[in-house]
């Protein structure tokens, strides 16, 4: 009997990244993925959890408009401090003002998931992320290796800033980008079940 992951697709993910696909590969939910290509720009006024439900809303019904027949699941994950949403970095002087703005104190990671059938339905996770002290040097240092160059905020939970975290209150997979517990309900809504039938 072969692994539901390497099974016939039951389900699309509207995302490229490897990490999400990572995440949905350990429930053994059978799916492929089909990158959404939405304007991410956050809209003037827009709060967090606002912009995460808008984007992860749209990438799911961009997919699911080109792929009818089957479920797709959107995820959008934003870095919030100081009300303030923390995309990608622009270069490097960007990331290390960035990781300096989160330097020493908590800060917010939302994470919106949605999935798009015959109709839509929604989940928010939110966890709360305590950095030690970071250093310009360590900030610049971290730049150099490569990792934070796409990452919301500047930073991979799960990569070399693991050393810069002192504490997580929350869903660990929902900072690294697609929170299971929400999106195996949002699955199970729809009759999809991962490899613990659950």
């Amino acid at each position: 009997m072969r692994d539901k992951s390497t099974a016939d697709p039951m389900i699309i993910l509207a995302s490229q990244s490897p990490r999400r696909a990572e995440l949905l590969s350990q429930m053994g939910v059978a799916f492929r993925t089909a990158p959404a290509d939405i304007d991410e720009r956050v809209l003037p006024g827009e709060s967090p959890t606002d912009y995460v439900q808008r984007i992860a809303t749209a990438k799911a019904q961009a997919v699911h408009a080109l792929h009818a027949d089957m479920p797709v699941i959107g995820s959008d994950t934003a870095v919030v401090v100081d009300a303030q949403i923390l995309g990608k970095p622009g270069g490097r002087d960007d990331a290390v003002r960035m990781l300096l703005a989160l330097s020493g104190r908590s800060h917010q990671v939302m994470t919106g998931v949605a999935i798009c059938h015959e109709n839509i339905d929604y989940r928010l996770s939110v966890s709360s992320v305590t950095f030690r002290t970071i250093s310009q040097r360590e900030a610049f240092a971290y730049w150099d290796t490569g990792e934070p160059a796409d990452k919301a905020g500047g930073y991979a939970v799960q990569g070399l800033a693991a050393a810069f975290i002192e504490r997580i209150e929350g869903s660990y997979s929902g900072i690294m980008g697609l929170p299971l517990f929400e999106t195996m309900q949002l699955l199970n809504s729809v009759g999809v079940r991962g490899r613990l039938g659950v």
